[in-house]
């Protein structure tokens, strides 16, 4: 049976979802994040997720899945905010086998309100079967899960194609008739699609650069809302041209996931001499930003709410 937090976690996703609005969801590559994460979720009185993918934890300095959880236990309100668990590869973008099931058994066990399974680089008939088991040690203990059909881009090594090659012949991008299939088979709660956008380099080379601006399917977000019936999930969320951005959610793109956007500034306060206060004030600024400006946030959690029929 779900618990109440996850209850009310998949409840609000389907109110953004039915209302245009977005539930944003950041990463944490470096400890040091989670608390101007919490921190403006609160301050502007929205509602999102914190959040760490594998990558984060072998590529950056997240630690661990129990050192991030103790972390957001620290600073979390839990009325704004929830704990996800990102991008857990069943194939990794170095094409190595993952033991996916251990570590999102980990991260059950610690809280985590939710998971993700990344099955996108098997078969079709191999991912479904990867999210499905997933669903299965996830459901009974209360935790929502998210899983990825398609292929956002930019995570690998070596050079993508050229952007504007990518969205003219819709590489990667989800099938809607696929997705239905998809989600009818495996079970799960939201699905993690690919309509535009691309991962931002994690590569030490090129992790600095500044992603490319990216456009989204407008029109490819509705079909595959309508086909699914589940909350959609963007990955790759920082540098998209903000009209795109702003058109998939209100056609149904429930969770936007951001990274670059705040990882860059608090890596460029440190690389100046700053402290880690330093960068998480940088972070924090550009956390103000993206919820006020970019993804008009400001007093989402209320609005949320009132359809659910919680109080405030």
């Amino acid at each position: 049976m779900p618990s109440n937090r996850s209850d009310r976690l998949a409840r609000l996703m389907r109110a953004a979802t039915e209302n245009g609005t977005a539930v944003p969801a950041f990463n944490v590559p470096y400890l040091p994040l989670v608390r101007p994460i919490c921190e403006a979720l609160e301050r502007h009185g929205a509602f999102g997720l914190a959040e760490v993918a594998r990558l984060e934890l072998y590529k950056f300095e997240a630690g661990s899945l129990a050192a991030v959880a103790e972390e957001y236990d620290r600073w979390a309100n839990r009325r704004n905010d929830a704990l996800h668990l990102d991008h857990v590869p069943v194939i990794d973008e170095d094409n190595l086998t993952v033991d996916y099931t251990a570590l999102i058994a980990e991260g059950i066990a610690l809280g985590y309100d939710s998971v993700m399974v990344d099955g996108s680089r098997l078969s079709f008939e191999g991912n479904i079967d990867a999210a499905a088991r997933v669903v299965a040690m996830a459901h009974p203990e209360g935790v929502l899960v998210e899983a990825e059909l398609g292929a956002v881009l930019g995570h690998e090594s070596g050079p993508m194609p050229p952007y504007d090659e990518l969205f003219a012949t819709k590489r990667g991008f989800t099938e809607p008739d696929q997705a239905r299939s998809y989600v009818e088979q495996s079970g799960v709660d939201w699905l993690s699609v690919s309509v535009g956008s691309v991962h931002g380099a994690i590569a030490p080379s090129t992790k600095g650069q500044t992603k490319v601006t990216a456009r989204l399917d407008v029109e490819r977000v509705s079909e595959l809302r309508a086909a699914t019936g589940v909350p959609l999930v963007l990955h790759g969320g920082s540098g998209i041209a903000v009209e795109y951005l702003r058109a998939a959610i209100g056609a149904g793109m429930a969770k936007v996931n951001v990274a670059t956007d705040i990882r860059q500034p608090y890596e460029r306060a440190l690389a100046a001499g700053g402290s880690v206060a330093d960068g998480q004030a940088a972070a924090a600024h550009a956390l103000d930003r993206l919820l006020t400006d970019v993804l008009q946030l400001d007093g989402s959690l209320a609005m949320l709410q009132s359809l659910i029929g919680e109080r405030s």
